[in-house]
């Protein structure tokens, strides 16, 4: 034995060993190629004066450009900035690609070992801050991580002091997904503390009320701008109507018209009426409408890369931009994964569809904005193959290419412009194409006053950010959001009430009320909160992050669940993240509830009638698998004998009656 633990322990050291020699390795390597970087910038803009007014020269020449000067209209300052701009820093210019920052808001220059292993894995995995800013000359940033506001704000700071020592100065747009809900997945949302609390986007449209949807977009722009934040990859305008589609729960739903209203007040809530120094920029997606998966399989991968219309619904779901993002003025747009099936001439992604993009977005809805690719559909990454469905055969060049044929303007999630080099010095992209795109993306930057000021006050970022009046109005969302679906004379629930919980992580809150009891025998009410089921998926990392597949619980799973709430009367807490099957366990159940983030804290002020739940079904809960089978992907509250229609909820003046 002794043998055998010497054994294991020189493994264990080894192997110790040899992770610090390669963290080592990595560490000098990258830090050499972070100096490398760094010689290749200027010194800091010098500050000029023009009359009152002190301008930042950007370019280093000793006088105040066009461009630099906020005199001037947008469209003289994008002139004069494009003349200045080289081939390269064109190509940069349209990428939006992934950055990391460390903990406290320094730049990531080389490999951190943290205790957060996603912080590590960022690290190591991400470009260094100056190699895209520095040397590929990228400037439009997907910020990942969630730190608090103060080292958001200075991270804001830092690599905008960093971009300013490139050539001409050009500012970085710091770009991120939703953070003002309570999950976080990698890929479509940061949970991130430091600021307010919200229901997602399904809960939203629960509420059905446009001005608390307004007001969201008004207090999340708020806290975006204190910390730098100034495009939002968000809202997502499509139409669940394929109930087992992953990404339903980044929706507003499955009926076009709701999700018109919500997105049109998502998208002034960020922007305001008109797009302007204090708006947080809106990349409204996924165009011309994601969500009919062929059964409901997602097109981040590539056994889910189709989108069928069965019902000859395409244009069903096109509601949402016409009626809702583009009459918001929308700034962006990002067409999704998935092909069209049979939709266009030739079956092919989105983004790589010319009939999408220029024939329909551009020529016949006159959208003139940037449109933006969603992220890694040209090259390979380490955790997933390159999303070009329907043009797979196409080399990484022919990819680009293609892109820039179809009308998008910039390429998400990538950083190789080298590409785009080759391809103009090639002949194969023409110089006034590329202009094209160039001179949309500059019209935000300067719209947004980027040029002008892209710094932020750290020390006011904390005052702003999760600002206690923002936090309540968060809460009382939650709480307007949550559905009563199900109610036998049980809510709300006495003071004093003897409770059985399971599912509740703070169980403080539901004891500000009642007593809780350590079992069923011992309560008077029996409380089981329950998330939505899933099929489990493990073929590559990032499908850990989409809850795909069945709705229904197992055999085993609904046993389980049915021989607790059978013995008292039951409150069942539904999380719906889609539309779960839940049809055996809402017949043993004398109250339902259906919540679409709402806390622990609000959840007991609900149950014990302190607030009150008036959610309506953002879509319909089908009563059985077969009917989510039978129903068509492309369209809306189509499941057969479903339990719960559309819209429907209750409150507390009306009880069910025997369904």
């Amino acid at each position: 034995m002794k043998k055998i633990l010497k054994i294991v322990k020189v493994i264990i050291l080894s192997l110790i060993v040899i992770l610090l020699l390669t963290y080592a390795v990595i560490y000098l390597i990258m830090k050499m190629d972070s100096r490398s970087n760094f010689a290749l910038l200027g010194p800091e803009a010098p500050i000029l004066q023009m009359g009152d007014k002190m301008i930042r020269d950007l370019n280093k020449n000793g006088q105040v450009d066009v461009y630099e000067n906020p005199d001037y209209a947008v469209e003289k300052r994008v002139g004069d900035l494009i003349n200045q701009m080289t081939l390269e820093e064109k190509a940069g210019l349209l990428f939006v690609t992934m950055i990391a920052a460390t903990p406290d808001g320094e730049l990531m220059e080389t490999p951190i070992l943290s205790l957060d292993p996603l912080t590590t894995m960022m690290s190591v995995y991400f470009p260094s801050n100056s190699e895209l800013i520095a040397k590929k000359k990228i400037n439009s940033m997907n910020i990942l991580g969630s730190s608090d506001a103060v080292a958001l704000a200075r991270y804001n700071n830092n690599i905008q002091k960093m971009a300013e020592r490139t050539r001409l100065g050009i500012p970085v747009t710091l770009a991120t997904d939703p953070r003002h809900g309570t999950e976080n997945k990698i890929g479509t949302t940061i949970y991130t503390p430091a600021f307010s609390e919200w229901p997602n986007s399904l809960g939203l449209a629960a509420t059905r009320d446009t001005l608390l949807v307004r007001e969201f977009g008004e207090i999340a722009r708020q806290e975006y701008l204190a910390v730098g934040l100034r495009l939002a990859l968000h809202p997502m305008a499509d139409l669940a109507t394929e109930p087992r589609w992953a990404r339903t729960n980044g929706t507003f739903g499955e009926d076009a018209n709701l999700s018109a209203a919500m997105t049109k007040a998502y998208v002034r809530g960020f922007q305001g009426d008109t797009l302007n120094n204090r708006s947080v920029a809106c990349m409204t997606k996924h165009f011309s409408g994601g969500g009919p998966q062929k059964d409901g399989e997602d097109a981040h991968f590539p056994y889910g890369k189709e989108q069928v219309y069965p019902g000859n619904n395409f244009d069903y779901h096109l509601i949402p931009f016409i009626e809702g993002a583009f009459p918001a003025n929308t700034a962006q747009i990002m067409p999704y994964y998935g092909i069209p099936m049979d939709q266009t001439s030739e079956n092919v992604a989105f983004g790589f569809n010319k009939e999408i993009i220029t024939g329909l977005l551009r020529d016949s809805l006159n959208f003139n904005g940037v449109v933006c690719t969603d992220w890694n559909i040209i090259t390979d990454s380490r955790i997933s193959e390159g999303r070009a469905w329907g043009v797979e055969h196409l080399s990484v060049k022919e990819r680009v290419k293609k892109v820039l044929d179809a009308g998008c303007d910039q390429f998400g999630g990538e950083s190789i412009p080298e590409v785009i080099v080759e391809l103009v010095k090639e002949g194969k992209v023409s110089l006034d194409r590329l202009d094209t795109s160039v001179k949309r993306v500059l019209r935000d930057k300067f719209t947004l006053g980027l040029f002008d000021d892209p710094y932020v006050d750290e020390n006011k970022a904390e005052e702003i950010a999760g600002r206690e009046d923002f936090r309540r109005q968060g809460k009382l969302a939650q709480a307007k959001s949550t559905i009563l679906l199900k109610n036998k004379g049980l809510l709300p629930l006495m003071e004093g009430t003897r409770v059985y919980a399971e599912g509740i992580e703070e169980m403080q809150y539901l004891e500000n009320y009642g007593y809780l009891v350590n079992s069923p025998e011992d309560a008077d009410v029996i409380l089981k909160r329950l998330d939505t089921p899933f099929e489990p998926r493990s073929e590559s990392f990032i499908e850990n992050f989409f809850h795909q597949g069945r709705l229904y619980f197992t055999e085993e799973e609904s046993r389980e669940i049915l021989a607790l709430i059978s013995q008292k009367p039951s409150i069942t807490i539904f999380n719906l993240e889609r539309p779960a099957i839940i049809t055996e366990i809402d017949s043993k159940s004398s109250a339902v509830l259906a919540e679409f983030g709402t806390s622990d804290e609000i959840l007991a002020e609900l149950l014990f009638g302190k607030l009150e739940p008036e959610g309506k079904l953002p879509f319909e809960l089908p009563s059985s698998w077969e009917a989510v089978l039978e129903q068509k992907e492309d369209v809306a509250s189509d499941s057969k004998n479903h339990l719960y229609p559309f819209g429907y909820g209750l409150n507390y003046r009306e009880d069910q009656k025997e369904r």
